[in-house]
């Protein structure tokens, strides 16, 4: 399960469709420098993005995949 302290790169490491996530809320994390050391929390500041609806998204991901 994703939470706000989680690495954004583990998390797109995690899930193929977590880019098309990120995309979604405004961040292009694939070919930020930011992907390698920010967590999700701190990205989503940058980007004045709601963590808590990204984070409901990201891990909706991977309860879809346990299925």
């Amino acid at each position: 399960m994703f939470n706000k302290s989680t690495p954004i790169i583990e998390a797109l490491r995690a899930h193929p469709e977590a880019r098309k996530v990120f995309a979604k809320h405004g961040m292009g994390c694939i070919g930020c420098m930011g992907s390698l050391t920010e967590t999700i929390e701190n990205g989503a500041r940058m980007h004045d993005i709601d963590v808590e609806a990204l984070l409901t998204e990201l891990n909706a991901l991977l309860q879809g995949a346990s299925k």
